[in-house]
This record gives structure tokens, sequence and C-alpha cells, in this order.
């Protein structure tokens, strides 16, 4: 414990003389420096206060407004309109109090601070109002509205983190008619004429009687709240859920695809520990930049508040999110045993030579586990409500409650596994491998309670393993973007391939976790092991680097790469089973206050059409459907973006009759029906801190997450650079139909990318130039 470590600095002795005190100067150094160091960390927190609450004004113009109304007093103007002599006759006439002359100055600093305070408020709403107009987003590539022109010219001064978070407009409610009317179209491909026919009736019938009642509901929610959406969905999708979170709901993302920069285990957790560090300490002060769309339009920043020292906790009838601020340990996990580490020292960072020293003195420690230890870590793994009985009745006291305290308080958990994972171009399974060992592990080596699980492997590839209630895959991506990018060009190794610095043997050893497991107990987490490994062993991963080519290529084709990606998919799907599903793809709505995920149906009646065609080989016009379906996807891609998405409003519209009692058989059929294809595009290169044109091998794998319905798939991909795309694809064992859908995937976008061949050759010599960038980019990537 911290307190007991600082309590060897302080040591009395009675003795018949008296009392002989002694102080370790070093221990009273450390306190002081500490000290300095939290005040620093106020002050730096406490100056970025203002800078964000005054935004976009700062506080050298409250100087200058100040100066001009002062300037004004001397030579007889008054731009107040008579204002400034109104307060001051207001103010205390008395020569005891305040002159004539002090008062004169004093009403014009008055008037001065609340004009500049109207200036702010003015200049706030003048950007929420530009914010709140979305149309530049439909316009074509390479244009820009005068909506957003004008928006360049309040966004030149450097933000803060949380800036915008004032200007951002509320998320809107859509029209029930306008949700509807998009929902009949999108299920309209799924359904036969009977089918449709009846969901059409149910949808009438709804619009026509209990619709407008819940949508008041709705609409009085969004005036009162940031966001009509966001609460319910993190407690209703997420926390209230008792089935298990692990392949569930957790995801991973994958180190470095092609480089590991030492292969030393302790050495790459130093580095990858500090650089977060370093990460949370800017997030704590605020001062990362915003995510801004073009460059210019900002993105909600709120999921980032609770990326560390925040744990799930479970309950009976629903989870609760904990967030805690400037924890100062971090539990580790190492064969069975879990171990304490202190990250500060002297009110400063460990450093990373310091951070190896401790996680390899974890490794060289050859203790056993204590009694129930090894598999602790299940009760995480399997169904919510057996973990909230035992963590109320087995470690709310003792010992038990303190280790459980210092698991749960922990900036983040950290894995240090006994077996290498990652990519091996010899090996085809490797990535495979790789995904389930972040995804589940042996489902008791992560703690997938926590906000993030950092995965340590003995080949020094690293990996991490998220949470999901508390935010959402970029926020987890932006993070290890920053700390792959701080760890590789920033701290570096030595040439023997540890941190580098020097080595400080002084610290504090650190210390294992002490647990008394009764046998009820034990039975408990053995359940939840069983259970959780059933889940896990029936997972299937496949990924698979689609290396043929890549978005540079899909671009001369005139596409968006994701729309492209999202035909080959259907293409793919439906080659694989035979028939069409309703498809899910993940598309954010953070450039509203506190906005999450919204769904595209990318399944449309354009995209089926296309689809069929190129399973015709009669029809001679599937060029022109590619991009007629295209055009569409990306349609509802922006519509999702700009808060007229279809299954968020449905939602929430559902949580309102449940509340009310009001029983509607249309929104139950709605949320109900089972998305067998479920997708997400992984973001790439959010802070831009590699040129991956430079350094075209120090790019990410993405990430991944488990499968959604038991006879469908879970696609992940990323568009890394011009020339790949990753694909992580999942599926379970039980379901014998899902074995072949990454080689669909491959012929699919081959055979879509073979439409614009005979377009392209006519204009570019195409072909010469596909075939002649394909063969040297193999060539680079077998060599890498």
């Amino acid at each position: 414990m911290a307190e007991a470590h600082q309590a060897v600095g302080f040591q009395f002795t009675v003795r018949p003389d008296g009392v002989d005190v002694k102080l370790s100067q070093e221990v009273i150094k450390n306190i002081y420096l500490s000290g300095v160091t939290a005040w620093e960390k106020r002050a730096i927190q406490f100056k970025n206060g203002i800078l964000t609450g005054v935004y976009p004004a700062s506080p050298s113009s409250w100087l200058i407004v100040v100066i001009t109304m002062m300037s004004s007093l001397y030579i007889c103007i008054d731009p107040s309109l008579g204002m400034i002599d109104t307060i001051k006759d207001n103010l205390p006439h008395s020569r005891d109090y305040i002159s004539v002359q002090t008062r004169a100055v004093l009403s014009a600093i008055l008037f001065a601070t609340g004009l500049w305070l109207f200036l702010i408020y003015l200049l706030r709403y003048t950007l929420k109002a530009l914010l709140s107009y979305h149309g530049w987003i439909f316009e074509s590539h390479g244009k820009m509205s005068t909506s957003t022109k004008v928006w360049l010219m309040f966004s030149g001064r450097r933000p803060l983190l949380y800036s915008f978070q004032a200007s951002l407009p509320r998320l809107p409610v859509p029209s029930v008619d306008d949700t509807i009317h998009r929902y009949l179209e999108s299920v309209r491909p799924l359904l036969d004429s009977e089918q449709y026919n009846q969901m059409e009736i149910l949808a009438t019938d709804f619009k026509n009687s209990k619709a407008a009642q819940l949508q008041r509901y709705l609409i009085l929610k969004s005036w009162w709240g940031t966001n009509y959406v966001s609460d319910w969905w993190e407690e209703y999708i997420y926390l209230r859920g008792r089935s298990p979170i692990m392949v569930n709901s957790n995801f991973y993302i994958m180190d470095l695809l092609y480089l590991t920069p030492t292969h030393r285990q302790a050495a790459r957790a130093g580095n990858v520990v500090h650089a977060m560090l370093k990460y949370r300490r800017k997030l704590e002060r605020g001062e990362l930049a915003p995510l801004r769309a073009l460059g210019t339009v900002p993105m909600c920043s709120t999921q980032m508040e609770r990326i560390f020292n925040t744990t799930r906790i479970p309950g009976i009838e629903t989870d609760t999110v904990q967030h805690l601020t400037d924890r100062k340990h971090l539990v580790v996990y190492h064969k069975g045993r879990f171990f304490q580490v202190w990250l500060y020292t002297g009110g400063r960072h460990l450093l990373p030579s310091e951070l190896e020293t401790q996680f390899q003195r974890i490794l060289n420690d050859t203790s056993e586990p204590q009694l129930a230890e090894l598999k602790l870590a299940a009760l995480t793994a399997g169904n919510r409500v057996p973990w909230a009985r035992a963590r109320v009745k087995y470690f709310s006291q003792g010992g038990n409650k303190v280790s459980l305290d210092a698991i749960e308080s922990a900036a983040f958990f950290l894995t240090l596994d006994d077996e290498p994972q990652g990519y091996d171009p010899a090996n085809t399974k490797s990535l495979d491998s790789y995904a389930k060992s972040l995804l589940h592990g042996k489902c008791y080596d992560r703690w997938f309670d926590k906000s993030f699980t950092l995965i340590s492997y003995p080949n020094g590839k690293m990996g991490v393993n998220a949470e999901h209630s508390w935010a959402d895959a970029p926020i987890v991506g932006h993070m290890w973007e920053y700390v792959l990018a701080t760890d590789c060009f920033h701290l570096g190794y030595t040439e023997e391939g540890h941190c580098k610095g020097d080595v400080n043997k002084g610290l504090p050893h650190p210390t294992r976790l002490q647990w008394q497991i009764p046998k009820e107990c034990q039975d408990v987490i053995e359940t939840s092991y069983l259970s959780a490994k059933q889940i896990a062993d029936d997972v299937d991963f496949h990924g698979y680097l689609f290396t043929e080519f890549g978005k540079g290529l899909i671009k001369k084709c005139r596409s968006s790469p994701d729309a492209f990606i999202q035909l080959a998919l259907q293409l793919a799907q439906f080659r694989d089973q035979g028939v069409f599903c309703l498809t899910y793809e993940s598309s954010m709505t953070r450039m509203f206050r506190d906005g999450r995920t919204e769904t595209v149906r990318s399944c449309t009646s354009e995209a089926v059409a296309f689809v069929r065609a190129m399973e015709d080989s009669e029809l001679s016009d599937r060029l022109a459907l590619f991009r007629k379906a295209a055009d569409k996807h990306q349609h509802m891609y922006r519509l999702a973006m700009t808060g007229s998405g279809i299954d968020r409003h449905l939602f929430c519209l559902y949580i309102v009759s449940k509340y009310l009692g009001v029983d509607s058989p249309f929104l139950k059929k709605v949320l109900s029906e089972p998305w067998k294809l479920s997708t997400s595009q992984t973001p790439q290169q959010q802070l831009n801190l590699v040129d991956i044109n430079k350094f075209p091998k120090y790019v990410g794998a993405g990430g991944g997450f488990g499968p959604v319905a038991d006879d469908g798939y879970g696609v992940s991909y990323i568009i890394v650079g011009e020339n790949l795309i990753t694909f992580h694809i999942s599926s379970k064992f039980s379901s014998p139909d899902t074995v072949r859908f990454g080689q669909h995937i491959r012929k699919a976008m081959l055979d879509i990318q073979a439409l614009f061949k005979p377009e392209n050759d006519k204009k570019t010599g195409y072909a010469d130039f596909f075939s002649f960038m394909t063969l040297n980019h193999n060539i680079s990537m077998t060599s890498g």
C-alpha cells in the first residue's frame, strides 16, 4: 500500500531519555515533490478550464475589450450608448467608498466584461447554429459549403480537447413519418410481398395510434437532456445485459502488423505503459486536440473522459460504470498471480526503464498462485448475476475487498501473457489465434470489467481488450494510435532491446494482492469459467489481409472505399448463404453532444439489385447498378451521421413505450429482428502522428469483435493506407454454414474491381498500372 511505503520515512523510538525521531530525507523529498506536482496539475487544469470556458474567445480578448472601453473615456466617445453612465450612477456615491474617477473606471470595466461575456455566448450560439447545418456532408467530394467556409473563420485558434463541447448541437429527434418510411424501405428487399404487407400494416397502425404520444416524450427528453439516445443506449444495450460480456460485448485492438519494436516483453510493456500515462496526463489536463472531421467540424470528446480508472461494476438487475480520478497504480496479472504496481515516484511517472524493471520482477517471480487465485478473473467472464452476488458475499469486506478495490480502482489492467502471439506471414492461422487470444484469452487472464486490459506477449507483441459500455472503439483506437507512435518514434529502445534510461533498482517491489476464497466462491468461479470457456471454444475467427488493392485504387474508380467494401460484403454474404440478411454497419454521431453510434442498414434494394446482377451472367449494366447502390449507401451513411438514422429513434420509442406500459407490436417486431451480418470499420490515422507513406510498415492491424448472431458473421475491417485492407471475421463453430466467408469476400472484392477495368483501360492504361502496383505491393508485403 502507498501509505505503508510512505510510513517508513517516519520512525520513532522511545528511550529512557525521551523520544528519538528519525526522518528519511529521501521519502520526505518524494512527498514534497508529489505535492508540488499535484499543485502544478491543479494549476494547469484551472488554466485550461478557463481557456475552455471562454472559447472561442480567449482571456486576452477580455483585456482588449477593457482597454477599448477605457480609451473611450478619454476621447469622449461612448460606445455603450449610456450604459456605462447608468452603471456609474448605480455604484456607491460616498467618497468614503469610491471616488468619481474610480467609479468611472470601474463602470467601464464592468460594462466591458458584460460585453465580452455577451460576445462569447453570441459566438458560441453562432457556432452551434453552423454546426447544426450538415448540408456539407451531402455535397460532392472536394466541394465546401458556404457554412463550412464561415465555420473556418471561427476555428483558427488552436482549441483544447473540450473547447467545442458547449457549441455542439443536440441530437435531433427525426419525425416518425421519416423514420417509418426509411425503415419500411430498408426491410423491403428482405421480405416477400405477404411479409412486407403485414409489416406495413403494423407500421401504419403504430403511426396512427401510439407514435405521437411516444414522440412527444422523446422531444421533451431531447430538450431536457444533452442527448436523447446515449444514456438509454448505455443502460439498456450494455449495462442491463445479464449474459457474459466476454465475446458478446467486449472488443479487441491489435498491435502493429509488420513490426515489433522489441522482443523483450518487460521492455515493450514498460514503454507502452509509460506512453499511456503520458496520454492520460494530457487527457486529464484537456491538452489533447479535439478530433475534427475535414480538419474543421469538431467531434464530441465526452467518451474520452472514462478511458482510465474506469470499471464496470456488476449488479443483480443492472451494472454500473465506476469512474475514479487520478489513481496511481495498475494491477498486473501473470501466471495466476495479481500484483499491484505503483506508477509514480517523487511526484512523477515512473520512467520506461523503471517500469521495465518492475515488470521484469513480476516475470521473474516464481511464487505459486494462492488458492483459487488462478481463475479468479473468470468471474468477470461469466454471467453477470452470479458475479454480482459473489462480489457482495465474498468481496465486500476484509482482505478480499482491499484486493478487489485495488483492481477496480487501478488506472487499467495489464496481463503479462505467457504464450507468444502476433501476425506471422508463414502461419496462415496466426491472426486467427491472435484475435482469439485478445478477445477471450483463457477466460480467466483478462479482467473483462476494466475499461481496457492491456495484454503483453513474450515475443514483444501487445494488444487491448476493451469493455464496450463506457465508449466506442474509435475512443480506444485514438489512444492506441498515440501510444504506438510514442512508443516507436519518441521513446525507443536500446540496441539490446531494453527501455532507454537508467535502471532504478531502489523502487519498492510490486506487491501481491491477497485473497481468501472459500469453497462456495470457488464453485462460483469454476461455474463462470466453464460458462465462459463454452462461449470461447465456439468462437471461430479468420483474420485476412487483402493486399490485391486498397483505398488508392478504389478512389481511382470514383467510389467511396466504405461503400465498395459494404457492397462486396453483400455479394459475399449472398454467395455464402444464398439469401440476403439484415445487415448492421456502425456509424458515429459524435458531431452531436454526447453522441455515440447509429446503424446503417447496408442491405438496400439497390444493393440487392446489384448483387443479383453480378450473379446473372446475362446482365451487362452491373457497373451502373454498382454506382447506384454505392450512392445509396453513402446517402444512408450520411443520414445516420447527421441524426436522421432509423434504429436509435425506434429504440428510444420502444423504451418510452415500456415506461408507459404501451404495447406496440410494430416496435416489438423491429427490436427482435436479428442482425446476421454485423459490420464495422475500424478508424485509422485519427491523429496523423505517423506518415505511413514514409513508414509503410508502421501500420496497425485493426481490431474486431465477436459474432452477434449464432448463425451469422461479425466483420470488422480497417482500410490501411492506400494498398491494404484488413478483415477480422468472426462466427461460431456451432453453425456449420459459416466457414467460407473470407474466401467469398476476396472474390467479391476482385469481381467488383473487375467491373472498372474496361472503363479505365481506355482512359488511363489502368490494367497495366493495376498489374504493376499489385505485383510491387505483394513483393513489398512479402519481404516485410
